[in-house]
């Protein structure tokens, strides 16, 4: 699993990138994923991007 400072920045970099999309390209990328692990990470970078999208609609 990815460290939670990797996963936060990731989370910050796809967002920036891709605004609203974001979560919807991290939930595409954990689907097609065939690695459990790597599905898990993406799993964790999309609630992560779930949550900036809360703070930043407060």
């Amino acid at each position: 699993m990815l460290e939670a400072e990797r996963t936060s920045e990731l989370a910050h970099a796809l967002y920036r990138a891709q605004g609203d999309r974001a979560e919807a390209f991290a939930a595409r990328r954990e689907r097609e994923s065939t690695d459990s692990r790597e599905a898990e990470n993406w799993r964790v970078v999309r609630a992560a991007i779930r949550r900036i999208r809360g703070a930043n609609q407060g």
